[in-house]
């Protein structure tokens, strides 16, 4: 419960969380798995590009996965590859002493091991044009990465307990649908690297929720509402997403049942009772925009139902 009605500061929220950060990495070594990326990446397959070494240059029929993960992958690999921004803006928020500082530097390594992998394994396969991969790699990090909440430590932890998730699910479904048994196998990897992240963060804000519940819940409704990949930047993400979520990779109807849905659930925000006004009036705005959500994506699911058929009429 919280121990008083007045909003508690940043500080105050990082000393009284930080023995439930020391609990959560203590309980992620022992769950985190070591693993190297160089065993998911068959580099006996690779063949020499275009350039200063006068190899063959890149042909779509090179590619083996299929072409609904193509922009799952390359879109995958790019938010994987703004790190260095992700990495500044957690440790703005965590700090890099104690518990939070250990965890932001474990998360940092564990999470630049993700674009190692993909990007040895999308080259050696030329499963994407390289050309392409590093020009649009060097126009998203030219652009940066802000945190959208600012220095809110609750905001920034909701928000990553979401995109996490949300990050395993995408990986998980884009191994599934490339069509290469070998990517399927990498990409389940880095999707159990996800929900272990996931758990940390979402523990924290577990507990947060009875440091502060009032300031948990209406962090928690400003991300639900506000949420966005941290990939939305790319050039052509709009196009992209489209096409991830018509290939059932990450759709609204995901997005709700196996990621929104089911944290919220897990924090039990609809049966606390401990919120006073401000907690309370979050808590129904978020119920209202989940129905929203819902129905959306519902609709969503009818388009694409209806397209896939006319399409398969045609053929």
């Amino acid at each position: 419960m919280a121990l008083s009605s007045r909003p508690k500061t940043q500080i105050e929220l990082l000393l009284e969380l930080e023995p439930v950060a020391e609990r959560e990495v203590n309980r992620h070594l022992t769950m985190a798995k070591e693993w190297f990326p160089h065993q998911y990446v068959p580099y006996s397959d690779g063949r020499t590009f275009d350039g200063p070494l006068g190899g063959e240059g890149w042909e779509p029929g090179d590619s083996k996965v299929t072409p609904e993960s193509r922009d799952a992958l390359l879109v995958n690999l790019l938010t994987e590859d703004n790190l260095p921004g992700y990495h500044r803006a957690i440790a703005d928020n965590l700090g890099f002493d104690g518990p939070w500082g250990f965890w932001v530097n474990r998360w940092t390594a564990e999470e630049n091991r993700h674009g190692i992998v993909i990007r040895d394994y999308l080259t050696v396969t030329r499963a994407i044009d390289p050309i392409v991969l590093e020009r649009a790699r060097m126009a998203h990090m030219q652009g940066g990465y802000q945190a959208a909440h600012g220095d809110s430590v609750l905001h920034n932890v909701a928000y990553v307990s979401f995109q996490e998730l949300a990050t395993r699910v995408s990986h998980r479904n884009t191994g599934k649908v490339s069509g290469d048994p070998l990517c399927e196998q990498m990409m389940a990897r880095v999707a159990a690297d996800e929900n272990l992240h996931m758990l940390f963060y979402r523990n924290v804000i577990a507990a947060a929720f009875d440091v502060a519940p009032d300031q948990a819940m209406q962090a928690v409704t400003k991300v639900v509402k506000d949420f966005q990949m941290p990939g939305n930047t790319i050039e052509n993400f709009t196009r992209k997403s489209v096409a991830i979520a018509n290939a059932g990779i990450y759709d609204l109807r995901l997005h709700h049942d196996e990621v929104v849905a089911p944290i919220l659930r897990q924090w039990n925000v609809f049966d606390r009772t401990d919120f006073t006004g401000d907690g309370e009036k979050a808590r129904e705005e978020l119920g209202e925009f989940m129905v929203g959500l819902n129905a959306t994506a519902t609709k969503f699911e009818t388009r694409r139902d209806e397209r896939r058929a006319r399409q398969l009429a045609k053929a």
